[in-house]
């Protein structure tokens, strides 16, 4: 013998299954804001920035290095410079002024040499921090928009939180309402059909859409009004009122 409910309790399905539906389009929709879609979008290109940004500090690093060694080598070549000059100044051997002035121009040369390249790393140094610093304002400007992007987020999270917590009182109001066996049915056929309870409108299960059958339709109208019936297409629980049109 089927189960049996009164068809107002019965009908308190309609309103359960209406809530749940609402339960499942507000977990659909916080899976879904597009705020997340743009921190995942955000996340990405920070990651590749970061990347970025770090070779380009390495490189312009590597540049303050290898100006700094020039700069020590200048330094070592202006001391030598002016050692030989006191030397020359100081000497009066005929021999050690022809050295010493061979070396004072090997090392002019030497000195000329380094500030040529001193200067060419100077200007690379320069170009290579603007270069960093520009990324790292790409980097802090992505920053405020994921900051940005956050905080709607969580505002519309909150909001979703406040409907649910609301949907939820309310289906436990109702839910209190139903028979233990009807309710205890209703929540198995949810859960394994998706659809707990399926309106029967105009001989159309609202559940799955389709019309039902002739002899579908017959068995219902044999039925007693008492009788908990089934949705032959979705196994949901399948609820007559005076818009069933039989």
């Amino acid at each position: 013998m089927p189960l049996q409910a009164s068809p107002a309790d019965q009908a308190l399905l309609l309103d359960l299954q209406t809530l749940d539906t609402n339960l499942q389009q507000l977990a659909h929709r916080a899976k879904n804001l597009p705020e997340i879609a743009v921190l995942a979008a955000i996340d990405g290109d920070g990651s590749r920035l970061r990347s970025r940004l770090a070779s380009e500090q390495g490189a312009w690093e590597d540049a303050q290095a290898e100006l700094k060694r020039i700069e020590s080598d200048v330094a070592v070549v202006e001391a030598r410079v002016k050692r030989d000059q006191q030397r020359l100044a100081s000497t009066s051997s005929v021999k050690d002024v022809q050295a010493l002035e061979g070396e004072l121009t090997a090392l002019a040369k030497r000195q000329g040499d380094l500030e040529d390249m001193e200067l060419e790393v100077m200007e690379r140094v320069e170009s290579l921090g603007a270069v960093a610093t520009t990324t790292q304002g790409e980097l802090d400007d992505l920053g405020g928009r994921a900051s940005s992007a956050a905080a709607t987020r969580d505002e519309s999270l909150a909001s979703i939180d406040a409907e649910r917590a609301q949907i939820l009182a309310d289906r436990e109001t109702i839910a209190a309402k139903v028979p233990a066996d009807l309710l205890a049915l209703y929540e198995r056929q949810r859960e394994r059909y998706g659809v707990g309870a399926s309106l029967l409108r105009a001989g159309v299960s609202s559940a799955s859409g389709v019309a039902l059958t002739g002899s579908d339709l017959a068995a219902v109208r044999s039925a007693s009004v008492y009788d908990v019936l089934l949705c032959p297409d979705s196994d949901a629980i399948l609820v007559r009122t005076d818009e069933s049109g039989i």
